[in-house]
């Protein structure tokens, strides 16, 4: 892998970022290696139709979730939601509908999160019938450890590489966004994304160093579908990496016109996310072209399937086939808002590993008191 080393430093951050296309691979062996012990649990869940299927975590694992839920239900042919652990601990009851059966698949980086734990519990005591996947990149977390010997669950060992030691989540959200494609079956070539990572990373140090030096202020990412998961990522990967100091924000191409544009001003530079599919691209160009009018071209980076960008964007390409699902689209196309963030944060002066020596934030969420909902008031 010919990757320009001299832009990307030697944080674990950078490592992280970088270890992504070997990690695929591991983690479609751990997969393959779990692969009769996911069909046992899939069989149970999904015999009954009226299975719900949520896909849970908090922050970059929210995202997780709703890059892969429109692919999946494409594939299962059912509704699949994305509800973050946040909602679920706040709200538990909106999550249980009735008497329908639950397939409740969370996703964890360390597992140790209070609200990751909490969640599936909580959902367990009111729907106790519920089935649990669990990707999660630390089999010794307490999610795992929970989950791990239940007779109703399935707990993957993903490579333990996958959880990140940088403050960021880097190769952990690309490496649980491909366990839960494969888990549930959507057909993947990893050889062949992994090969189109590498391509990616070939020139993602320099093209992010370009971006960082234009000094933006304000970082605004737009996806539809699956990438507007990504597009959610790719703002909180920038916010973390630079300790709030470029302020970003994620939305929808349609969307972000119905208020979020207010953001735009001359320190902003946009990247918008273009899909594999035709009909949803055209919505994608239509916002790259409106943009270029309001910030000009420089400050606008269309990536996606071509080089040619509308309106004379700033064009940064990502193999794939067309037609693909977006969320592997996404496994590639977030490498470049990884980069960004972490050239924005290293111009800055800032360290990409710990951006707030202070503890204001932590790696691993701390201050969040679990309440007992046995004796929450009704009122």
């Amino acid at each position: 892998m010919a990757v320009d080393d001299n832009q990307w430093g030697d944080s674990r951050t950078a490592v992280e970022i970088r270890q992504q296309p070997d990690a695929w691979r591991r983690v479609a062996r751990a997969v393959a290696h779990a692969r009769s012990d996911i069909d046992r649990l899939l069989g149970e869940a999904l015999v009954d139709p009226r299975t719900r299927v949520v896909l849970t975590g908090a922050g970059t694992s929210a995202f997780a979730g709703q890059v892969v839920a429109p692919d999946l239900a494409r594939h299962l042919g059912r509704p699949v939601e994305a509800i973050a652990t946040t909602d679920i601990v706040a709200d538990p009851r909106s999550v249980v509908a009735g008497d329908r059966p639950l397939l409740l698949v969370s996703f964890a980086r360390s597992g140790n999160s209070p609200e990751s734990v909490a969640a599936a519990d909580l959902v367990h005591r009111l729907a106790p019938s519920t089935h649990h996947l669990v990707l999660t990149c630390n089999a010794s977390g307490e999610l795992a450890r929970r989950w791990a010997d239940a007779k109703n669950a399935v707990v993957p060992v993903l490579p333990p590489e996958l959880d990140d030691r940088g403050f960021a989540m880097t190769s952990s959200f690309t490496g649980m966004v491909l366990a839960a494609l494969l888990s549930l079956g959507v057909e993947v070539d990893v050889e062949g994304a992994a090969r189109a990572a590498s391509a990616v990373l070939d020139t993602a140090g320099s093209r992010a160093a370009a971006v960082a030096a234009a000094e933006p202020g304000r970082l605004v990412y737009l996806g539809s579908g699956a990438l507007k998961g990504l597009a959610l990522e790719a703002a909180l990967k920038c916010l973390e990496l630079t300790a709030g100091a470029v302020v970003a924000v994620g939305d929808s191409p349609l969307g972000f016109r119905h208020g979020p544009k207010s953001i735009l001003d001359d320190r902003t530079t946009a990247v918008v996310f273009h899909s594999a599919d035709r009909y949803t691209r055209s919505y994608d160009e239509d916002i790259t072209r409106e943009l270029v009018g309001a910030l000009g071209p420089d400050r606008v980076l269309a990536v996606g399937p071509a080089d040619q960008a509308p309106g004379g964007a700033r064009g940064w390409p990502i193999p794939g086939a067309p037609g693909g699902p977006d969320a592997l689209r996404a496994m590639l196309a977030v490498i470049p808002a990884q980069a960004i963030a972490l050239a924005c944060s290293v111009a800055r002066g800032l360290e990409p590993d710990n951006p707030f020596p202070g503890g204001e934030v932590n790696r691993v969420v701390q201050g969040v008191v679990i309440h007992d909902f046995a004796h929450r008031s009704e009122g």
